[in-house]
């Protein structure tokens, strides 16, 4: 195989096609079906042999100047992986579509979702009938002025609310948009961990958003229990005082808060509870000065509706925090630190998508193999979200675990995993490297370690040698694992002389998402070359500085690998050894 995009040799893929199990094919450069399994032939109503071989285009030229089309030729072109869901009118069927670029050529797997398409439709048409009951009630109770405002109003909320994740400014948000349509000045309230903050607060005049600020700073610890806000948080009900007098004024509020709101000239307040999930976390509370008056029915009705849309965007965005807290955690635990053998120092790098969730895929491990070889693991699993994550936890332990159970060649150790993905059904799609730095006793008469890796799919590593020279290590690339490939799996071996640095990673390192393969390895290299002299440590912080100067557009693991001399006590700057628990470190380890 080779890295410009030419696929696996046929006949291994024909060997191999009984052992696949999804729906799946390859294409070559030339855009012809380098291999296709029994039941991606299947799906598209054909028989393997009669599509291996054919130019996609010829045999379905229903999909030229399509999604399909748009979609293969965007990943031939830019590397970035491609998920999406169309129509194929000949086939009469909606497929879910999964298509990445690989050494291997452009990998597409594929699903009929026609049925699941329906059920959705026929869901969010019911779902839209409901809205559309709720709107035209609406619309009946509005005054003919107003109708369409307030109307726009409610679709402003979902809009901008919706736009972030950070709760306070999605409140503040808030604010701004129902006034002043719905009240002179507006407070929207937040309750979390017990703690009840006002945090969007507006005013129609300019010149009293000053005193709005006084008010609010005041309003938590001053409001007695018989206010709106207290009442509406424990009731679960919307609170309304269309005349407020000064006697209620003087039982609800404190002297200081009641001259904070002097300037505001409270006439008629009413507070809505937030209300999401069944969770009570929030509350509107809207105002207006004597010369509005009190509110009107369709202003009610109106801000009653919004509080509910903009409860449900305040607690999808306190959930879509809460889970990537969860998930960065998540993501940490599962890339445990790498094992520091005596006299070889190894440094990991991650760095989360800034465009996208900060959970992914990647990942990289390192551990020591009973006879004392240390094996180093790295990869990529498609997808950035929770079950690409839980995937790739799955599939790093079993390769941890195969890994360690016999003292295999990384080849034997990849054939083995792919064969148990597909068996215990665990949903991935990876491309992986599975290296192994061994020393006989030769080797170590000699001062030398050496290097056996294979890869799935899988970029492969780079070695800075002690004289500074960057060398671009070539081996034959498979298959990535999940497909059940049973055919060979190829070892590359490499000597790696005392001083010299190994540095496996994934493809976000060097692969921008409008970028070239081989010039994102060479830009890599020059990055390698001219941090050659730096501990590891500043190496792998120098290279993520170099290589995602604007931000990793990709999830990005890096595994760095130092041999220092065997004969020397361990460098201090290399930091302490790692010593197993229950036995001794290997002898020369």
């Amino acid at each position: 195989m080779t890295r410009d995009g030419g696929g696996p040799p046929a006949g291994l893929l024909v060997e191999a096609v009984h052992g696949m199990a999804r729906p799946l094919f390859v294409l070559d450069r030339d855009w012809r079906f380098s291999y296709v399994n029994p039941a991606g032939a299947r799906l598209l109503g054909r028989s393997v042999d009669q599509l291996q071989g054919r130019v996609v285009w010829a045999e379905f030229p229903e999909a030229v100047g399509g999604p399909f089309q748009a979609a293969y030729e965007q990943v031939a072109a830019t590397s970035e992986p491609a998920s999406f869901e169309a129509w194929f009118e000949p086939l009469a069927a909606w497929f879910q579509v999964d298509a990445f670029r690989t050494e291997a050529g452009i990998v597409v797997t594929y699903d009929d979702v026609t049925g699941r398409r329906r059920t959705e439709q026929a869901r969010s048409e019911a779902i839209a009938a409901r809205e559309a009951e709720a709107e035209r009630a609406a619309q009946a109770a509005h005054r003919a002025e107003l109708a369409g405002r307030h109307l726009m109003l409610l679709g402003d909320i979902s809009q901008a609310m919706t736009s972030t994740l950070d709760t306070d400014r999605a409140a503040q948000r808030f604010a701004e948009l129902v006034v002043p349509l719905l009240g002179d000045w507006c407070l929207v309230t937040v309750v979390e961990a017990g703690r009840r903050r006002d945090v969007g607060r507006a005013h129609r005049d300019p010149a009293l958003v000053d005193a709005v600020h006084a008010y609010a700073d005041l309003r938590v610890e001053t409001n007695q229990t018989s206010a709106p806000v207290p009442t509406a948080l424990r009731e679960g009900r919307p609170v309304v005082l269309q005349q407020l007098t000064d006697a209620q004024v003087r039982r609800m509020t404190t002297p200081a808060a009641r001259a904070a709101l002097t300037p505001l000239r409270v006439s008629a307040a009413a507070t809505f509870p937030l209300l999401a999930r069944g969770e009570l976390f929030g509350a509107l509370t809207l105002v207006n000065a004597p010369e509005r008056g009190p509110f009107t029915d369709a202003e009610l009705r109106t801000a009653e509706i919004a509080s509910r849309r903009a409860a449900l965007a305040l607690d999808n965005a306190r959930l879509a925090t809460a889970q990537g807290r969860i998930a960065e955690r998540l993501q940490r635990s599962l890339l445990s630190a790498p094992v520091q053998p005596d006299n070889l120092q190894l440094a990991v790098r991650y760095r989360a998508a800034t465009q996208d969730v900060a959970i992914g895929g990647d990942w990289y491990d390192a551990f020591l193999q009973p006879d004392g070889s240390t094996v180093l693991t790295i990869g990529d699993v498609m997808g950035h979200d929770l079950e690409a994550a839980a995937a790739m936890a799955q599939l790093k332990n079993l390769m941890r675990a195969i890994a360690y159970d016999r003292q295999e060649e990384p080849a034997s150790v990849m054939r083995r995993v792919d064969l148990a993905v597909v068996g215990l059904d665990v949903s991935a799609l990876a491309t992986v490297l599975v290296a192994r730095i061994e020393q006989d006793e030769d080797d170590r008469a000699a001062g030398l370690r050496r290097l056996r890796w294979a890869s799935a799919g899988h970029p492969m590593p780079m070695l800075l040698q002690p004289d500074g020279k960057v060398v671009d290590l070539e081996a034959p690339v498979g298959p990535p694992l999940g497909i059940g490939w049973q055919g060979p799996r190829t070892d590359g071996i490499a000597t790696i002389p005392p001083g010299s640095t190994l540095l496996l990673f994934t493809d976000g390192l060097f692969e921008g998402r409008t970028g070239d393969l081989d010039e994102g390895r060479a830009r890599l290299a020059a990055a390698v070359a001219d941090l050659a002299g730096e501990p590891l440590e500043r190496l792998c912080d120098g290279l993520l500085a170099a290589q995602l100067v604007d931000g990793a557009e990709d999830d990005v693991a890096l595994l760095a690998v130092r041999a220092h001399p065997g004969d020397a006590p361990r460098p201090t700057d290399a930091g302490p050894r790692s010593v197993p628990a229950g036995r001794p470190w290997p002898e020369g380890a």
